[in-house]
């Protein structure tokens, strides 16, 4: 492996690689970025709404929510962590200047 990378055919894997990294960045990592971002969005409104009551919004009767707390257990943590953070007035731009 190490062969491989030295000799110039590695560099020539090498540079075909960073081309295609960067013509991914030019084109449509904004746009992932983006959907990353709403998928996430609406996760956490789905926790939100299934598991509100931990946080004393209720919502859901408990018998929806047991059901549904197998599927919800790794994203819990982080989600409460998110939704108590302190937001200040830079949160809401989330444009980048160009």
């Amino acid at each position: 492996m190490r062969g491989i990378l030295t000799s110039p055919g590695g560099s020539l894997l090498r540079a075909t690689r960073a081309l295609g990294q960067m013509i991914y960045g030019a084109s449509v990592y904004e746009m992932v970025r983006d959907l990353r971002k709403e998928r996430s969005h609406l996760e956490h409104l789905f926790i939100l709404l299934v598991f509100g009551d931990i946080l004393g919004i209720p919502v859901l009767p408990p018998y929806y929510t047991l059901r549904l707390l197998p599927y919800a257990i790794p994203n819990l943590g982080g989600w409460k962590r998110s939704l108590l953070r302190e937001r200040d007035l830079t949160d809401l731009c989330d444009q980048e200047i160009t």
